[in-house]
């Protein structure tokens, strides 16, 4: 039987804009001997699938320096500290991001991005019925352009290599999933 390994020493190594790194031993139940572990903390994510009336997805397209690539994501980000829950965050990232605003806002799904070295849940929002209502908000370091993709074509994207991001791969598989039990009319 699998058994959570006991903490014996935790210590923040360095802290950054948007997360902390901590070393953390702890020791095996299975062999009593302690090993270190090093953990990315940082706060929760949220991604939003956020669908037309016309059932097209509401996406963007971003430059990502890990990769140096440009890819074609659904708006998402952090939580910030006055996000009252993780669907506010996805009203506002969507806003934010994209200048479109939509309803029935609800939690579809949720993952632990890398639970490896990462301490944090990504939560995936829905939104129906989104239109554009306002003008885009960017963060500083955000550049980005809105792109409308039609629903029948996500599966298409994401199969070509097109759609890379494995947070919005996920995302987008937990609103596959989701429509199944509540088909869209």
């Amino acid at each position: 039987m699998i058994q959570p390994w006991p903490q014996i020493e935790s210590k923040i190594i360095g802290r950054f804009r948007i997360f902390s790194l901590r070393s953390d031993l702890k020791k095996s139940p299975r062999t009593g001997e302690p090993h270190e572990f090093f953990v990315i903390d940082t706060v929760n994510w949220v991604n939003v699938v956020a669908l037309t009336a016309r059932q097209e997805v509401v996406m963007i397209e971003q430059y990502r320096h890990g990769t140096n690539t440009i890819e074609l994501e659904i708006p998402g980000g952090l939580m910030d500290a006055g996000d009252a829950s993780p669907e506010a965050t996805g009203v506002r990232e969507l806003r934010e991001e994209t200048g479109y605003d939509g309803e029935g806002v609800q939690i579809i799904g949720r993952v632990f991005p890398n639970p490896a070295i990462m301490s944090n849940t990504c939560y995936t929002v829905l939104l129906r019925n989104c239109e554009k209502r306002h003008p885009v908000d960017f963060d500083q370091t955000e550049d980005l352009i809105t792109r409308l993709v039609p629903l029948s074509e996500i599966n298409q994207r994401v199969t070509q290599g097109e759609i890379r991001h494995s947070l919005v791969v996920a995302a987008l598989y937990q609103f596959q999933l989701w429509q199944g039990e509540h088909p869209i009319k």
